[in-house]
């Protein structure tokens, strides 16, 4: 399974790869976004992490607070869109 992970306060020159590798030093990375404003294509300073189940919760524990690229990171699990199913 599965699970969805917010990121926030990302710095705006952040590429995937970069986001991809730094949650991978703590399990399995499935894929990864980051949020871009739709006018400009400017990163939004925040993205998702999709991880499996059973590394999310070290996932959150070792990125939650962290430094990355200069800026202190805040991670959490995702919540659904407003409307949107959960199973």
């Amino acid at each position: 399974m599965v699970r969805t992970l917010y990121v926030g306060n990302l710095p705006w020159a952040t590429k995937r790869e970069e986001l991809e590798e730094a949650f991978r030093a703590h399990g399995e990375v499935v894929g990864s976004r980051i949020i871009t404003d739709r006018e400009t294509g400017r990163s939004r300073g925040f993205g998702f992490v999709e991880v499996n189940d059973e590394d999310a919760e070290k996932m959150i524990e070792a990125m939650n607070g962290a430094e990355f690229q200069g800026r202190i990171l805040t991670v959490n699990e995702a919540k659904p869109r407003a409307g949107e199913a959960t199973e």
